[in-house]
């Protein structure tokens, strides 16, 4: 079974450079040219603009943390290092930065257009994963909510049991969410202060 891959088009997207005057910057435009990117080349920190680039290439040999206008690890897209030294303090520094691709200095003649691909995809799975570890704290969040809710109604003198059916009545009365139930007696119960005398409405 063979499987397809989809190759985007990269022409046309905005790449900066971070990396000071050198023959590396002139090896990465020269490569990126025939691919229709947009380059600009920027030391010793990115400008405003970069925030707009679609890919960032940086001195992953040279490079600090204040030279990027975000926190650490935190790019708004695929970063790519540019590595000449290969010493453990340097590697670590370009990972701990989000590094999602990497080219070894000095940079030939060939190796952009596989490093922005491998880049932008492992971006993509970043995110992703980002967005769904986002996605299961909130369940976990709503879940710890309901439990809290159940143990505030038993409190007033109740089983669990009964507890959880008198939540599920408050949803279905207000035609609402469980969890969004339990989020308002919890509310409730800690805007008012107290726990017993709060639930007999309930």
């Amino acid at each position: 079974m063979k499987i397809r891959l989809h190759i985007p088009d990269l022409s046309k997207l905005r790449v900066a450079i971070l990396h000071r005057p050198h023959a590396t910057v002139q090896s990465l435009r020269r490569q990126c040219k025939p691919i229709g990117l947009d380059v600009f080349d920027c030391w010793p920190e990115l400008p405003p603009k970069a925030l707009a680039a679609d890919f960032v290439f940086f001195d992953a040999d040279m490079g600090y943390d204040a030279q990027f206008p975000w926190d650490a690890g935190a790019a708004p897209m695929p970063m790519i290092a540019l590595i000449g030294s290969e010493a453990p303090g340097r590697i670590e520094w370009s990972l701990s930065q989000g590094a999602d691709a990497q080219i070894l200095k000095p940079v030939g003649d060939g190796g952009v257009f596989s490093a922005l691909l491998i880049a932008r995809r492992a971006f993509e799975v970043r995110q992703s994963m980002r967005d769904e570890i986002g996605v299961l704290r909130g369940r976990l969040s709503q879940r710890q909510t309901v439990v809290q809710a159940v143990t505030l109604l038993a409190a007033a003198g109740s089983s669990e049991d009964e507890a959880y059916a008198k939540l599920r009545h408050l949803a279905m009365a207000r035609r609402e969410t469980i969890e969004d139930a339990a989020l308002r007696v919890v509310l409730d119960a800690q805007n008012e202060g107290g726990l017993h005398d709060k639930f007999g409405k309930y």
